[in-house]
């Protein structure tokens, strides 16, 4: 199937050490539109390596694989420069694996009996800066994220969050309840356009990678 003209194909790039699980994700992305598949790798150790040669716009990431897992290779990605937006997906949806994965800068986090629809969905709204959770993954996010935080982790949280404009807190309280660049922009009446920039320079000063970080910060300090 043709691209769309004037359209750039999201570069993919699969990191599993199942085969067929490669093979499998290989064949069906290669049947979606505007999606292209330009690598696959069995093992976390190669991530580095096969991001450099290959420029991916976001990395599918397998949780538990030899050498580096996928929680590990997931956060030296995200130290990179210009880093590719990572999904997990994998079989284990425990809580450990859920939110080391968040936290480590993943953007997405996906159990793989999703429908293939469903994942190729979410390969196009990580590559723009949404996050991704499935259901499963966003029922456990929430419970975790009651009264259960400690006050230490509150604390840090309510600290980092000062340091922003009353304007910025806005937009991050925003991100926070998961709403969208466009329904942000409508609610605090400005432009999409400023709601990027207002997201991208508070990422900068909290130091985080991206808005799902950004929304357990906000959550860390309710």
């Amino acid at each position: 199937m043709s691209e769309p003209v004037g359209e750039p194909a999201i570069r993919v790039l699969i990191v599993d050490d199942d085969a067929l699980v490669r093979a499998g994700l290989t064949l069906m992305l290669k049947g979606a539109p505007a999606l292209q598949v330009v690598g696959a790798v069995a093992d976390g150790a190669q991530v580095q390596a096969a991001v450099a040669e290959h420029a991916p716009d976001v990395v599918l990431m397998d949780i538990r694989m030899p050498g580096i897992d996928g929680i590990d290779a997931t956060r030296r990605l995200r130290a990179r420069q210009h880093a590719p937006e990572v999904i997990i997906l994998t079989t284990f949806d425990a809580d450990e694996h859920v939110f080391r994965a968040l936290r480590a800068g993943a953007g997405g986090f996906l159990l793989k009996d999703t429908p293939p629809e469903a994942i190729v969905e979410a390969i196009r709204r990580v590559a723009v800066g949404e996050p991704i959770l499935s259901p499963s993954v966003t029922r456990r996010l929430i419970a975790h994220l009651l009264p259960e935080e400690n006050d230490q982790r509150r604390a840090d949280a309510r600290r980092v969050l000062s340091a922003l404009s009353d304007r910025e807190r806005e937009v991050a309280l925003a991100v926070g309840q998961g709403k969208p660049n466009a329904v942000i922009a409508r609610e605090l009446h400005m432009s999409i356009g400023t709601v990027k920039g207002y997201i991208s320079r508070i990422l900068t000063k909290t130091d985080l990678d991206n808005r799902v970080q950004l929304a357990l910060l906000v959550h860390d300090a309710s």
